[in-house]
């Protein structure tokens, strides 16, 4: 059983607090992802459900039982740093099984731990190597095989793929997914990498100065952000934002601003809109879609001012009006030129729309 119960939890370094109140229940079996930017205190957190640092306040219970003062090795749990962290003058063998012998683990079991993690992390070929002999790849392989050999129900990565070059991260983010379906025990994993969050969760908490702004599935956060923070902290390039007022008028809701005007009725609001609030209308680049038709619904026109080929589709970046440069894709098959005029469209029923005062999502 791997089940994490977090209650009220307070982290304070003197008198700056890092994580206020915290909350956060994660199932047996579960992929969380901490996402958020540096500082926020993700790091922390996780850190604290290892037993690493002291909290302040709350409690940290696994499968019931209260771990909030437990030491590290006492919380049966198996962590991977950003670091690798390996011993320079240990095999790879020696280096996964290090902590088995230091808890007097017998030698048969250590073995059979030790092959049953390098066949599944494909290290069979590298056991009797040293780490200066192995790719970065393969290094954070091998401390991942050394949390693997504990047999832990909870596993905490913090940040491992960061040190890693792009392709290298691809492919072990595909490895950890793989590790996750294979073992089924409960993984807490932090980033910043919207990609790695989006990929890998079950469920993503997203945080800002020590506190979870949503908690979700990685389409709920990407799709139905909570916030404007969360809306513009995941997505690449950035949600659009537009700052405007709602006009409601026999069961038709507009949005409007000093040079848009557009109807956002079929919008799903979660509350009754009420005329003349003042909102912020958020699109996703893909929700701008270059028009076919005339008849086609919330067409703008734009001058098309950098376009960014992306091999499977394109991002362009086109100036609607005096104030708003908007970025949208389209498909790498439609060309565009600088200075081309296009018509697009607006996704209503897609875009998010929220309070400008309380920034959150109607």
């Amino acid at each position: 059983m791997g089940i994490v119960n977090i209650s009220k939890l307070d982290i304070s370094y003197e008198t700056t607090k890092i994580v206020n109140q915290l909350d956060l229940a994660i199932d047996d079996g579960e992929f969380l992802v901490l996402l958020g930017p540096s500082g926020c205190g993700k790091s922390t957190l996780l850190n604290a459900i290892g037993g690493l640092i002291d909290t302040s306040g709350g409690s940290i219970h696994f499968d019931g039982k209260d771990v909030t003062w437990a030491d590290p090795k006492d919380r049966g749990i198996g962590m991977v740093f950003q670091s690798y962290a390996l011993y320079p003058t240990m095999t790879v063998e020696k280096n996964m099984s290090f902590g088995l012998r230091i808890a007097g683990v017998d030698k048969a079991t250590i073995d059979k731990k030790v092959a049953w993690a390098a066949k599944l992390l494909q290290l069979e070929p590298l056991l009797k190597r040293k780490p200066s002999a192995l790719s970065g790849g393969q290094r954070q392989r091998v401390a991942i095989g050394r949390a693997l050999v504990r047999d832990a129900d909870i596993y905490l990565f913090d940040e491992p793929l960061s040190n890693l070059d792009a392709k290298l991260r691809a492919e072990l983010r595909l490895e950890i997914k793989k590790l996750h379906k294979t073992l089924n025990s409960t993984m807490i994993y932090v980033t910043h990498d919207q990609i790695e969050a989006l990929t890998l969760a079950d469920r993503i908490a997203v945080m800002k100065d020590g506190i979870i702004q949503q908690l979700d599935t990685p389409h709920n956060v990407y799709n139905k952000p909570q916030n404007l923070f969360v809306a513009t902290f995941l997505g690449s390039p950035a949600m659009n934002c537009i700052e405007g007022t709602l006009n409601v008028n026999d069961g038709v809701v507009r949005f409007q601003s000093a040079e848009l005007d557009i109807d956002v009725t079929e919008y799903p609001f979660s509350q009754i809109p009420t005329h003349g609030a003042e909102v912020t209308l958020g699109i996703r680049p893909e929700h701008l879609t270059i028009s076919q038709s005339d008849d086609d619904t919330n067409i703008i026109d734009g001058l098309v001012e950098l376009v960014e080929p992306m091999g499977s589709d394109t991002l362009v970046w086109t100036r609607f009006t005096a104030q708003h440069t908007l970025s949208h894709r389209t498909t790498s098959e439609h060309e565009l030129n600088v200075g081309e005029t296009v018509k697009v469209n607006i996704d209503a029923k897609r875009c998010s729309i929220f309070d400008t005062n309380t920034t959150e999502r109607m």
